[in-house]
């Protein structure tokens, strides 16, 4: 049975919040719903992060809904604080100089590999960073990092809570990784992955950093539309490898950044796997997947090339363990990655001073199905 917004809506206007004696539909709680058949999805909206009645009141929706429509109804629904309520939201973010955002048009290319590294080697230069790790479906950067399962700290402030990003290298880390168990799954709908990313961003604890970078999904999708919403994105760095295939997807990328309603300066391409080089023979070069295939795409769309980062066996290995492969001065990847990291720096600071600041992008949910359809279109 296919269920309407206001039959969904009209089952819940019984539920009232004790404190107030107010729907929460009347009050404004229900936010992101979905209707898939008889699946209905949503996000009940809190004003504070301690409010006693949040399990009291997902279990009377849930009762509500199904006495309504039926039992056999699917209910999930996602607490959430809404930032428009959180005191500190603009404290969060407001010592942040730079957003930069990491992308790749698709999976696979090395994105969290280079968004690591360059994180780390941004703050061997004496940078305030912090890193997000928004790639909510695989969250690979704790493990890259050398935090695999650790949780971080809540502070408290009053009433309000805030994450605490754990620092390693120099670097504040948060991670969609680190409040689900590893083994586990993340089957969210994407008012769920979009609304975790909202809690990075204004419910954490940054303090002052001269960049921000964020480990994106790969594609073009509602992690990215909510991202450029929330905060003023600097600039967008595209990863991809030489190979043709990457470069198609990475031209989606391109397009997504670029495009009227976004309007988000791409910085730049990083070429990732750009050849082989063997630890024994550091000056041969084999090009497995193509040769400057990121070098001709940023000279057709009118971009930096930022980087080539070669394949070494070591930097597979350093990811494994997680130690970042810039920490090695000497070594040929992290001789690329620091090189990288100058780089991406010297480019932040002539967008700044070149270009006004980038503003938040204002997009209704139509608006944004049309932005990526027509990038798909033109590409």
């Amino acid at each position: 049975m296919n269920y309407t917004k206001e039959q969904v809506f009209e089952a819940l206007k019984p539920v009232k919040h004790p404190e107030t004696g107010k729907s929460v539909v009347e009050m404004g709680m229900v936010n992101d719903l979905v209707i898939e058949s008889n699946k209905i999805t949503f996000s009940l909206v809190f004003k504070k992060p301690n409010d006693p009645f949040r399990k009291s009141l997902q279990s009377a929706c849930i009762k509500s809904i199904k006495t309504y429509l039926g039992e056999e109804t699917e209910v999930h629904i996602e607490e959430i604080v809404s930032p428009s309520h959180n005191t500190n939201q603009k404290a969060g973010l407001s010592g942040v100089k730079n957003i930069i955002a990491i992308a790749s048009g698709k999976g696979g290319v090395g994105k969290s590999t280079v968004a690591v590294n360059l994180a780390v080697s941004a703050a061997k230069t004496g940078a305030a960073v912090g890193l997000i790790d928004a790639d909510v479906y695989g969250p690979s950067v704790p493990r890259m990092i050398d935090l695999y399962g650790a949780r971080p700290q809540i502070r408290l402030d009053g009433k309000m809570e805030y994450i605490v990003p754990i620092e390693k290298h120099g670097v504040k880390v948060l991670s969609i990784g680190f409040f689900v168990k590893p083994e586990d799954a993340l089957v969210w709908r994407g008012p769920m992955a979009t609304n975790a990313l909202k809690q990075l961003l204004h419910q954490s604890d940054w303090g002052d950093l001269d960049y921000l970078f964020i480990d994106m999904p790969p594609g073009t999708g509602d992690v990215h539309l909510t991202l450029v919403q929330e905060v003023p994105v600097t600039g967008a760095i595209i990863i991809s490898t030489p190979q043709q295939v990457a470069l198609a997807d990475a031209v989606k990328g391109i397009s997504m950044f670029r495009g009227d309603k976004i309007n988000v300066p791409v910085l730049g391409l990083v070429e990732n796997m750009s050849w082989f080089t063997p630890e024994e023979l550091p000056r041969n070069k084999y090009y497995l997947f193509g040769k400057d295939g990121c070098k001709k795409l940023a000279e057709k769309y009118n971009l930096q090339l930022l980087g080539q980062i070669p394949i070494v066996q070591s930097i597979c290995e350093d990811g494994d363990s997680g130690r970042p492969s810039v920490l090695d001065e000497n070594s040929i990847a992290g001789k690329a990655f620091e090189e990288l990291a100058a780089r991406v720096i010297k480019e932040i600071d002539m967008r700044n001073k070149e270009l006004d600041p980038t503003k938040k992008v204002e997009i209704t949910n139509n608006e944004g199905c049309d932005v990526v359809n027509k990038n798909k279109k033109n590409n």
